[in-house]
């Protein structure tokens, strides 16, 4: 009979099993990585299963930041939305934000369910060519916490990539959690042979964030992650009523256009705050339908534009470089 470490968790399959290690009851266990050591580990396999499940998406977009509370989630809905106001486009949301998956109540669909078929999880749709995957919609309620220990965490992102039967989609736009640790290495390294077109890394305008973002600039390179650019969110206040504009973070040190600058990178543009752009995504409501005209929306779709240009012509490298080497 397989040896039980003493503090191992139930349904534990043993340290003499061929699973030992690598079980779904091994998420998590303090034990893993010495169960699992003790035969020599290849490349996941489930790099190349995740390269064959997303070669129909033709870009991929990673949403990044470094600092919490920046408008990540905010900026990949509106991303989303404004990508699905072409309706000969098909767009798909992954949320990564595992312990904090807020996508369906800024989407509108809080109380959605997963569904599997044969081919895969089926995403939620917000519209006929906007679909979702989000941890939340495995939860019982919206109060519920996700208490998982990195190994668990990274088996979901596995298993989002994987399993998620998306079709043929035209941008996967991926929202992330603050930080450069198991969520970013996880999926930078699931999406490594997917020929993923770049993270857009959203900053706000004062140096305590700056900080963070700068971090997050080295993680991407040092994981080969191109960079699309920076986007400055909240980097004035705009009055829904007479538009003026209001300094609320101050870019001590330049803001977000002067750390692009100095890195190297492209600066996407700003973003002003809109207390409407809160209401919106407290109600699951998309804020380019709603408020059409503002400064706020014209900003967004200025920038998606750019990342929309990037994308075009990313792919149309590779498919140069592709026929070169075909040749």
């Amino acid at each position: 009979m397989a040896d039980i470490p003493k503090d191992a968790p139930e349904h534990c399959p043993g340290t003499d099993s061929g699973s030992a290690g690598k079980a779904s009851a091994c998420q998590g266990c303090p034990n893993q990585t010495i169960c699992s050591s003790a035969k020599p580990q290849g490349p996941d396999p489930a790099i190349g299963e995740i390269k064959n499940r997303l070669a129909s998406v033709k870009h991929k977009i990673i949403v990044l930041s470094g600092k919490g509370g920046v408008g990540k989630s905010t900026f990949t809905a509106h991303l989303a939305h404004g990508l699905a106001a072409d309706e000969s486009k098909q767009i798909g949301v992954l949320d990564v934000d595992i312990c904090g998956p807020s996508i369906p109540r800024i989407l509108g669909l809080e109380g959605e369910q997963v569904h599997q078929s044969s081919s895969g999880w089926s995403p939620v749709y917000v519209t006929d060519n906007l679909a979702v995957m989000s941890v939340g919609f495995l939860l019982s309620g919206p109060d519920d916490a996700v208490i998982w220990r990195g190994p668990k965490k990274n088996g979901m992102i596995k298993q989002f990539l994987r399993d998620v039967d998306w079709g043929e989609i035209d941008y996967l736009v991926i929202d992330t959690p603050p930080g450069t640790s198991d969520e970013h290495i996880s999926t930078t390294q699931y999406l490594s042979q997917t020929n993923v077109d770049g993270a857009v890394l959203l900053t706000t305008p004062q140096e305590v964030a700056l900080q963070d973002v700068r971090k997050e600039i080295t993680f991407c390179r040092k994981v080969n992650l191109p960079i699309i650019g920076v986007v400055e969110n909240m980097s004035g206040f705009v009055c829904p009523k007479c538009t003026t504009e209001s300094v609320i973070f101050p870019p001590t040190t330049g803001g977000g256009e002067k750390m692009a600058a100095d890195s190297n990178i492209p600066f996407l543009g700003k973003l002003p705050l809109d207390p409407r752009i809160g209401k919106c995504c407290d109600e699951g409501k998309n804020y380019f339908e709603e408020v059409q005209e503002s400064p706020a929306t014209l900003a967004f779709k200025s920038i998606i534009d750019k990342i929309k240009d990037y994308c075009m012509k990313r792919r149309e490298q590779i498919e140069t470089d592709t026929g070169e080497e075909n040749r």
